[in-house]
C-alpha cells in the first residue's frame, strides 16, 4: 500500500503543478494558510499546469481545485510543525533532488549546443591516425613542459624531412604499444603508433580535435593532452562505417609457415570464395572451413561493432561492401585469410535521431570542461569577478611537502589575510584559500610546489565561482525556485502521508479490523458455486465413466486420486474452489445446480465438473480482501485526518480574488 517517492512526487507535481513566476505589481493574496500567504498568480500557474485537457476555465473546477490544494498546504505546514523540515535525513535528501535540478542551470547552453552539433558532424567520419606520444604530466612544472615540447617539435622536424612515422614511432614515441613487447610470456607485435580506425568520443578530446582537424596524408603540430604531447599523422579519412553485423571466414596461416604453406592458404581461400559466389551456402561453409571457432559453429556470425572495435585492415574492407548479402574478396590480415559477408548495418541517421546518445555520451566525455569552462567565463562576466595575482606568492612558500603527504595544516598560512578574488559583493580570502588545500589535500607523487599552488588556486577559483552561481539560482530563476520547493513540499507531504496513513494503516491491525467491522457489508462476494473441477488425463470413455460413477457416488477427492493414480501413472487431478460468475469459464458454461457436469475432450484430457451447492451473497472475510480493504482504509484515514488539519489550522481563500479568474 505504500507508494515509492518519485512515483509520489509525480502524482504531487501533475496534480499541483510548478509556477513560472514573473515579476508583477498587482499580484493580490487569493489564499492565506496557518499565515502563509499565496497569490493569485502563484495557484493560477500551478491550477492551469494540472488543467492537462485544457478544458475551459469555470468556477466549480477552480474551486474543486481550490480545495484540494488546501489540503496539501495543510499537510506541509503539519509536517513543518512537527519539525521535519528540520530533519537531517531530509535536508540531505532534499539537497541530493536540488543537486540535480540545477544542472541543467550550470551549463553553457550555447557551448553545449556547439559541442552537440561538432560531435554529430565529426561522427560522420572514421578516421585511421597514427601518433607518437611524448610524455608530460598535466601538471608539470614549465621547464618539464617545454623540454618535451622541444622533444616532440624535433622529431615533427625529422618526419618533415622525410623519416618514416612507423619507425620513429617504434625508437621514439612513449606509447608503448608501438613497439614489440612480451608480456606474460608471448610477443605482441607493435602497431608503429598505428591506433587504426576511430570516431567522435573514442578518443580525448584534445586528441580527437586535432586528429580532425588534420588533413589525410598530413601530420599535426603538437596536440597537448593529460597524456604529454602527441603527433597525429592521418592515414586515411571515410564515410562513418556505422554498426555492423557480418560474419566471416578466416583461415589461419600457420605459425612459421613457408611460402607454399602461405600460398596454398590463400588458394583456400579464393576457392572458398568462389564456391559461395557459385551459390554454397555461406553458414555451412564457415562451420566446415573456418579456423575461428568462436563462430564457425554460427555461421561465422560475429557481434555488431564499429570502426574501432576491428583491426584496421579488417574495417577498409568491410567499407567496400555496398550492399546487404555481398561478400567481400578474400583480403590477409595479421590473423589470416578473411572472407567476409555484410549481414546488416546500421546507418547513422539524423541528427535528432543520435540527440539523447550524444547529450550521454558528451557527459562523460572530457570535452564537458569546455562548457564548464565558457560557464565560468559567463559568471565572471556577470559578477564582476576581480583578483590580486600578488596574494598567491606567499603561498610558494607556505605550502611544504608535506602536503603531497596528505599532512600539510593551514595554520602554516597564518597571518595571510588578504583578499584573494571577489566574486559579486564577496571577498574570498587568503585563509579561504589555505582551508581548501587542507581540505582538498592527498597523497601523491611530488611535484614542483609553485606549479601544485597554481593548479589548486586554478580549482579553487572555478569552484568557488560554480558555487556562488549555485547559491543565485533561486533568485535568478522563479521557476527553479519553485520547483525547488515543490520538492521540498512533496518530500515532507510523502513521508508525512506515510507516517499518518500508509504505514499506519499496515501496522494498526486493530483499527483496520474495527474499520472492516464497520464496513463488511461493503465487500461481499456475490453469488458463488462451490464446485470441484476434475481433470482426468484421458479421454478414454471406459476410464471417463469409471471416475464419473465414482464421483456420483460421494467418493472423496483424495480418494480418488488414491484410487486412480499411482507412483507411476498420473490420471487424475481435482481442484475445488468457491467461484463467482465470470471467474473460470468451464464453470461458467454449466448450469449452476448440483450436479455432475461433463466437458468435451481436449488435448487428450478430460474435464468433469461437480456443482455442490450455491452460495448465497456473504461479505468477504478481512484475509479475502485484504488489499482492497486496506486501501479504503487508508483514504478513511486521510479523510479524518484532513478534518483534523482543517481544525487545527486557519485557512481562507480570498472569494474576490478567485472571482477574478476567469
Amino acid at each position: 500500500m505504500k507508494k515509492s517517492l518519485l512515483g509520489f512526487l509525480a502524482v504531487v507535481f501533475l496534480a499541483l503543478g510548478s509556477a513560472d513566476l514573473s515579476a508583477q505589481d498587482q499580484d493580490p493574496v487569493i489564499l492565506t494558510v496557518a499565515g502563509e500567504q499565496i497569490s493569485r498568480s502563484e495557484f493560477l500557474n500551478v491550477y492551469l499546469k494540472n488543467n492537462v485537457n485544457s478544458e475551459v476555465l469555470d468556477r466549480k473546477s477552480l474551486e474543486e481545485y481550490m480545495e484540494l490544494y488546501i489540503n496539501f498546504r495543510l499537510k506541509v505546514k503539519e509536517a513543518e510543525a512537527l519539525g521535519m523540515d528540520t530533519m537531517r535525513a531530509f535536508r540531505d535528501e532534499l539537497s541530493g533532488y536540488r543537486k540535480q535540478l540545477a544542472q541543467p542551470y550550470l551549463i553553457d547552453e550555447d557551448m553545449n549546443k556547439a559541442l552537440l552539433q561538432e560531435a554529430f558532424d565529426r561522427k560522420q567520419t572514421d578516421i585511421r591516425a597514427s601518433h607518437i606520444l611524448i610524455r608530460v604530466d598535466r601538471n608539470a612544472a614549465p621547464a618539464d613542459t617545454l623540454a618535451a615540447f622541444k622533444k616532440v617539435m624535433a622529431i615533427r622536424k625529422r618526419l618533415q624531412k622525410g623519416e618514416d612515422f612507423g619507425k620513429l614511432a617504434m625508437e621514439l614515441s612513449d606509447d608503448l604499444s608501438a613497439r614489440d613487447r612480451t608480456m606474460e610470456g608471448r610477443t605482441i607485435k607493435g602497431n608503429k603508433g598505428d591506433l587504426g580506425y576511430f570516431t567522435v568520443f573514442d578518443m580525448v578530446y584534445p586528441f580527437e580535435t586535432g586528429a580532425y582537424n588534420t588533413p589525410a596524408g598530413e601530420i599535426s603540430m603538437p596536440v597537448r593532452s593529460d597524456f604529454g604531447y602527441h603527433l597525429i599523422k592521418i592515414t586515411d579519412r571515410k564515410p562513418a562505417l556505422g554498426r555492423v553485423q557480418v560474419a566471416h571466414i578466416m583461415l589461419r596461416i600457420p605459425a612459421g609457415a613457408s611460402v607454399e604453406d602461405s600460398n596454398r592458404v590463400a588458394q583456400n581461400a579464393t576457392d572458398i570464395y568462389n564456391r559461395i559466389k557459385s551459390g554454397e551456402d555461406f553458414s555451412r561453409m564457415a562451420d566446415q572451413y573456418s579456423d575461428d571457432k568462436s563462430t564457425a559453429s554460427k555461421g561465422g556470425m560475429l557481434p555488431w561493432f564499429g570502426a574501432n572495435k576491428m583491426i584496421p585492415e579488417f574495417i577498409a574492407e568491410i567499407t567496400k561492401i555496398k550492399k546487404i548479402g555481398d561478400l567481400a574478396e578474400p583480403f590477409l590480415t595479421s590473423f589470416g585469410w578473411h572472407i567476409v559477408k555484410l549481414i546488416d548495418r546500421k546507418e547513422i541517421g539524423t541528427y535528432d535521431e543520435n540527440l539523447n546518445e550524444l547529450k550521454q555520451s558528451l557527459t562523460r566525455s572530457d570535452r564537458a570542461k569546455r562548457s564548464e569552462e565558457a560557464l565560468i567565463s559567463r559568471i565572471k562576466n556577470e559578477y564582476k569577478f576581480t583578483e590580486k595575482s600578488k596574494t598567491l606568492a606567499p603561498f610558494y612558500k607556505a605550502v611544504t611537502d608535506t602536503i603531497f603527504e596528505a599532512k600539510w595544516k593551514k595554520e602554516k598560512a597564518a597571518g595571510l589575510e588578504k583578499t584573494m578574488f571577489t566574486i559579486g559583493r564577496r571577498g574570498y580570502t587568503q585563509q579561504d584559500f589555505a582551508a581548501y588545500l587542507e581540505k582538498n589535500q592527498r597523497k601523491r607523487n611530488k611535484e614542483d610546489i609553485r606549479t601544485f599552488v597554481n593548479q589548486m588556486y586554478g580549482s579553487f577559483v572555478n569552484e568557488s565561482l560554480l558555487t556562488f552561481e549555485d547559491s543565485q539560482l533561486e533568485q535568478k530563476y522563479p521557476e527553479f525556485r519553485m520547483l525547488v520547493k515543490e520538492y521540498r513540499d512533496g518530500i515532507l507531504l510523502f513521508e508525512l502521508t506515510d507516517r499518518k496513513i500508509w504505514s499506519k494503516a499496515v501496522a494498526d491491525s486493530a483499527g483496520l479490523e474495527l474499520f472492516y467491522e464497520n464496513n463488511r457489508n461493503n465487500y461481499m462476494w456475490e453469488e458463488r458455486a462451490d464446485a470441484t473441477i476434475y481433470t482426468i488425463h484421458s479421454t478414454d470413455a471406459v476410464i471417463v465413466a469409471a471416475v464419473k460413477a465414482s464421483i456420483a457416488k460421494g467418493i472423496s477427492g483424495n480418494e480418488l486420486l488414491d484410487l486412480y493414480n499411482s507412483d507411476t501413472l498420473l490420471m487424475l487431478t481435482f481442484d475445488r474452489k468457491k467461484y463467482e460468475n465470470g471467474d473460470n469459464e468451464l464453470v461458467d458454461s454449466v448450469n449452476w445446480k448440483p450436479g455432475i457436469y461433463d466437458q468435451t475432450a481436449e488435448e487428450g484430457k478430460t474435464k468433469i465438473i461437480q456443482i455442490h451447492e450455491l452460495v448465497k451473497p456473504e461479505p468477504k472475510k478481512l484475509n479475502e480482501a485484504r488489499g482492497l480493504i486496506t486501501a479504503d482504509y487508508q483514504n478513511f484515514l486521510e479523510k479524518e485526518w484532513i478534518k483534523e488539519l482543517r481544525d487545527k489550522y486557519s485557512f481562507s481563500v480570498d472569494q474576490e480574488v478567485l472571482s477574478t479568474i476567469k
